[in-house]
């Protein structure tokens, strides 16, 4: 069978299992659902598929049960942007090895991270590079270049990263201080551009060479698109990319490739299931908003599919139109800014099941005005599918 008639199987499945729960409970509250096999598999194609190693961006979902699934899928590297991230992955994996790559630190938060026993740093400026004083022997230390395109998004490079003659200067003084030098890059969130990849491998190749320097690791970052249709092909396409550039910008020694997706590893493995509160002209309320689980949507589209149920586990009728969504909270910007198709017939007490909710979800929800979602489901745990729920959404 392929992997695609699989994750629609694998869909339809959770879907009727959720149904099943939603009949059986009729949840008040937002809940996010863990779908475990989802998030096994996309790790595994992650680790078979990309030509080099894998970390995990922790700030996507730093959730213990999804951190535990990446571990045992053999996940041990992990791209951490805080002390208490780093904490995190060391009580689930006390040896997994550690990328600071956040390239801008406190100095109590780089003497923690020592203590924690990162094994690879990245800067973007000087000042950050003499923070970090002396390092054990083996360090790596990661130049974060920029090169300011599109193809994404949004643009990482606006806030992080060197242009290619500030990466230069600091590639050979890292160099000179005896850490190991290598390079990272960041192509932007959502990036479905393969030449985005290509550019960076071969801007970091020039900046390498004019440094003097041999890299023994190139990180390509994240930036992996998550897309609920045709996602593996691209992705694919861009490993073969990624492959190419760096062989041929680095005909002798190709560095070690090594890649941090967050996004990509994480969207489809949570599903969130939200309750209208209220209708009126034009205008749903749920019981999570910005302030919750939908905190990226107010600064971009998330890939999703919103599936709409009714309190009995039956799709909710009627031709798709527009709606307003607004969150539960009393603020007037609790307001998703496009407006989401839905059944004409959605009403009080119906429910939407939100796919694609994995990243920057649950990671963003605040407790403001007593509301957020905060109840995390595993799938596995569920009971199987009630015989009138199976081919619900």
């Amino acid at each position: 069978m392929v992997a695609g008639a699989e994750d629609n199987n694998q869909a339809r499945f959770d879907r009727a299992r959720i149904a099943t729960l939603i009949a059986g409970s009729q949840p008040d509250d937002p809940l996010a659902i863990l779908r475990p096999e989802v998030l096994r598999r996309t790790a595994q194609s992650f680790l078979r598929g990309f030509p080099g190693q894998v970390s995990y961006a922790v700030k996507a979902n730093p959730v213990p049960d999804i951190l535990r699934i990446l571990v045992q899928t053999g996940v041990t590297v992990f791209d951490v942007a805080s002390v208490p991230e780093m904490r995190a992955v060391r009580a689930i994996c006390p040896t997994a090895r550690l990328h600071y790559h956040n390239p801008v630190r406190s100095a109590s938060e780089i003497a923690q991270a020592k203590a924690l026993g990162v094994a690879s740093w990245s800067v973007d400026r000087m000042s950050e590079l003499d923070k970090l004083g002396d390092l054990p022997k083996g360090t790596e230390v990661a130049v974060r270049l920029s090169l300011k395109r599109g193809g994404a998004a949004y643009d990482f490079g606006s806030k992080f990263g060197a242009s290619p003659d500030v990466a230069t200067t600091l590639l050979r003084a890292v160099a000179a201080r005896g850490m190991v030098p290598t390079l990272t890059f960041h192509p932007g969130t959502q990036c479905t551009d393969p030449a985005s990849w290509a550019d960076y491998i071969a801007a970091s190749a020039e900046v390498a060479e004019r440094a003097g320097v041999h890299l023994p690791a190139l990180n390509v970052g994240g930036g992996f698109p998550s897309l609920p249709r045709g996602g593996a092909a691209l992705r694919e396409r861009l490993f073969k990319t990624i492959e190419a550039a760096n062989k041929a910008h680095f005909p002798n020694q190709p560095p070690l490739l090594w890649c941090e997706p967050g996004r990509a590893m994480v969207a489809e493995a949570v599903w969130l299931v939200l309750r209208v509160k209220a209708r009126g002209d034009g205008v749903l309320t749920l019981n999570d908003g910005l302030y919750g689980a939908l905190g990226e949507w107010r600064d971009m589209p998330v890939p999703s599919r919103q599936i709409a149920l009714t309190a009995h586990c039956q799709p909710v009728l009627g031709k798709p139109q527009p709606f307003t969504i607004f969150g539960p909270t009393c603020d007037s910007l609790d307001r998703v800014p496009d407006p989401w198709m839905l059944p004409s017939q959605i009403t009080d007490g119906d429910y939407i099941l939100i796919t694609g909710a994995g990243a920057y979800s649950t990671a963003l929800v605040t407790p403001f005005n007593g509301y957020g979602t905060t109840d995390l489901r595993n799938l596995d745990s569920m009971p199987e599918p009630a015989g009138q729920c199976r081919l619900a959404g």
